[in-house]
């Protein structure tokens, strides 16, 4: 679905992996699917959590060494879009597993080898979203924690008196004035019991909760008056007030935060929101997945973390803490990597199996290939696009993104195709999507401003990243497809010609000197002008695949220079660091299985497990650098393909 579409690391659906199973394992999965189906109608599911199901929306990209872009919209045309994405869900069971029968599978963009020897085996990967958990390693190797919830003692803070002081109809009226919504130059604001003390606290209140507005006293009638109006026209509302902040005080509150079932640009708008700030004065190292309980840094310019503290008071699935000042923000790609906790539910390996499979990731790893996540989820995967974009055929380009597909889609995107099938009206098909941040709805607006013959630029409408990712897309698929064609032609072993790198240079591994790598030292190309290729049968192969796309791999400079591949250089096998696990038994699947950040800091017991439960668990833990696929370490222990179209075809039982 492009209108999911958002950068994000290391993203993963909820998916129950599943084996072929014998007639006994089918006789035993059976019995426990319809136990779960009765414990569902008798406790209605008010978890809200999925049992053994793809719940989420189709999975969103990943995008390497490119800052995120938020998508210029209308901010009540932010909140429709927001309200209609939540309100329309996926639909009933059947029909969505029906519809995503035409989703790509893991061989459909080359992801077909592995690298240990054991037996796989079966499990539920995200029955709840608490059984995924990542934590952000930072670039000095520190593990982020939400541990610490005090606030940094400041002499300059407001007091607590500033978040009260003003009352709900105040408050909306220095909104509508500070988002210029509402024709009026000032906001007057009645002294109640005038005081001296009291006015400071109403000026303090003004200017720290509306960043923009200034204050000043005026007597109306024998009563005191707050008028509340605009420093700097529309700039201060971009600019939080430089005047106002302390020359000791670090620019930037740093603080973690903590957060469930969000993603990270979701949270920050959401932050922004309540904050009465735009989203842009927020940095962080990476995006978090959704479907998870993860744990991050984040930098904000010139807010308190007074002010970010108060907003545990009423934020839903938020946590913020561990809040310090420091004169710099954070950067895009700046981390080390992510810790993962991950229990699979409901395994069926013997111990031995267990064993052998979480040892073979420890001492070998697994294939470092890019996710089912990175092509999309309909029947017109992202890379198809990406392709088009490199051939400049954009006619083509503009019929993938548009043209009516099978697979799971939102009615209104549904309609919006066939309108445009039809009449190849951007107007007419503009108004069947109501979301209009969507990529469809950004097309066709492109296309409604810059006509049909000139769709290059229509396209660029189209935030660059999203517009990059179909692209990096292409890459991932040529990658995937290459990355088993070598290992299948040679094996776990360095040959000549494989290529290693020295620094940041790409060399290739003579004969003299095999002995001195391993697998784990090898790297392969994402295809482009600035990389070089193996030099066995591989290097061929990559330009055979080009060559069978109309692509020329020596000249992968585009005309338009953001659709320029440069190309870059990706381990083939990862081995993961801190590996550790362990078997645990439980009877009720909807408790968690380990303690969270947050179930420490509230002093939450840590759940009792029986030791001979119905059920069995795998819980494990592992670190990975940037821009690698947790997913694809799963798969290399369960042996189990990771689409959500083998998932659904596995499962014939759907429950929400």
């Amino acid at each position: 679905l492009h209108c999911a579409l958002n950068m994000e690391t290391v993203e993963m659906n909820s998916v129950s992996l599943k084996r072929p199973r014998s007639e006994d394992d089918v006789a035993n999965a059976d019995e426990i699917k319809r136990q779960k189906i009765l414990e569902k109608s008798k406790t209605g599911n008010d978890s809200g959590q999925s049992v053994e199901t793809v719940t989420e929306q189709p999975d969103k990209s990943l995008l390497e060494d490119t800052k995120n872009e938020m998508i210029p919209n209308e901010e009540n045309e932010e909140q429709e879009d927001e309200e209609l994405e939540d309100s329309d869900e996926d639909g009933d069971p059947e029909s969505f597993a029906d519809m995503m029968k035409h989703g790509l599978t893991e061989s459909d963009v080359g992801i077909t080898k592995f690298v240990s020897s054991h037996k796989g085996f079966s499990g539920i990967l995200k029955e709840r979203y608490s059984d995924f958990v990542v934590h952000e390693i930072g670039k000095d190797g520190r593990v982020s924690h939400l541990d610490d919830f005090s606030v940094p003692v400041d002499d300059e803070d407001p007091s607590e008196e500033t978040f009260t002081v003003l009352s709900d109809e105040d408050k909306q009226r220095l909104e509508e004035l500070q988002l210029l919504k509402n024709k009026e130059a000032s906001v007057a604001i009645e002294v109640i019991e005038d005081t001296k003390e009291k006015r400071t606290v109403i000026h303090q209140a003004v200017k720290s909760l509306f960043p923009g507005l200034e204050t000043k006293t005026e007597d109306r009638d024998g009563k005191k008056y707050i008028i509340a109006y605009h420093a700097a026209g529309k700039k201060a509302l971009a600019n939080p007030r430089k005047h106002s902040w302390p020359k000791s005080r670090g620019n930037y509150c740093h603080f973690v935060l903590y957060k469930e079932n969000k993603d990270t640009m979701d949270a920050i708008n959401v932050l922004s929101k309540f904050l009465r700030v735009k989203p842009n004065i927020f940095s962080y190292m990476g995006t978090k997945d959704k479907r998870a309980i993860t744990v991050q840094e984040i930098a904000v310019l010139r807010i308190t973390a007074q002010r970010l503290a108060h907003l545990n008071k009423c934020l839903m699935n938020f946590k913020l803490g561990n809040f310090s000042y420091k004169n710099h923000p954070l950067k895009l790609g700046e981390l080390q990597g992510n810790h993962f906790t991950v229990v699979l539910r409901n395994i069926t390996g013997t111990d031995g199996q267990i064993e052998q499979a979480m040892h073979s990731l420890r001492e070998i790893g697994f294939i470092n290939y890019y996710g089912m996540q990175r092509f999309g989820t309909t029947a017109v995967p992202t890379y198809q696009i990406g392709r088009a974009i490199l051939q400049n055929n954009w006619n083509e380009v503009m019929d993938l993104i548009l043209k009516p597909r099978p697979g799971a889609e939102k009615g209104y995107l549904v309609k919006c195709r066939e309108e445009w099938a039809k009449t190849k009206d951007p107007a007419t098909a503009l108004k069947k999507l109501p979301v209009k941040r969507c990529v469809e709805g950004q097309l066709l607006r492109g296309l409604l401003k810059y006509g049909m013959k000139n769709i290059i630029s229509a396209f660029g409408i189209i935030p660059r990243n999203n517009r990059l990712m179909y692209i990096h897309s292409y890459q991932s698929y040529v990658w995937n497809n290459m990355v088993s064609k070598r290992i299948e032609e040679y094996g776990l072993r360095a040959v000549p010609g494989d290529l290693i790198l020295k620094g940041a240079t790409a060399v290739h591994i003579e004969e003299g000197d095999i002995d001195n790598y391993t697998i784990h030292d090898v790297v392969m190309p994402l295809p482009g002008f600035d990389v070089i290729y193996p030099k066995h049968k591989i290097g061929e192969a990559y330009k055979e695949m080009l060559v069978a796309d109309n692509l020329d791999i020596n000249n992968m400079r585009h005309k338009i220079r953001d659709y320029s591949l440069s190309g870059a250089y990706r381990k083939i096998i990862i081995r993961p660091q801190n590996v550790n696990w362990e078997v645990v038994s439980y009877d009720d699947p909807r408790i968690p299985l380990f303690p969270t950040d947050l179930d420490k800091l509230e002093g939450k017991p840590l759940p009792v497990l029986p030791t001979d439960g119905k059920f069995r668990a795998l819980k494990m833990e592992f670190s990975l650098p940037p821009s690698t696929y947790a997913t694809m370490a799963i798969r290399e222990v369960l042996k189990m393909d990771t689409s959500i179209k083998n998932q659904t075809q596995l499962n014939t039982t759907w429950l929400r």
